[in-house]
């Protein structure tokens, strides 16, 4: 698993995250644990990259404690 930091949120329902190779395109569906309503900039991170149609992507975000 990767790890990162929530960099940007937008009320469209997606987000970017700063990680250990740039930044990554992530949605809410990939979030898990309380949602994507929970997350807040400047939260660490940890995700699965993934592939989707645009390129690299997050899956299965959780929050660090």
């Amino acid at each position: 698993m990767s790890q990162g930091t929530i960099k940007k949120l937008t009320e469209k329902g997606f987000g970017f995250i700063e990680g250990e190779r740039g930044d990554i395109f992530f949605h809410s569906s990939a979030v898990e644990g309380e949602g994507y309503e929970s997350l807040r900039e400047g939260q660490k991170v940890e995700y699965t990259e993934g592939q989707g149609p645009k390129g690299a992507r997050a899956e299965n975000v959780k929050v660090l404690a």
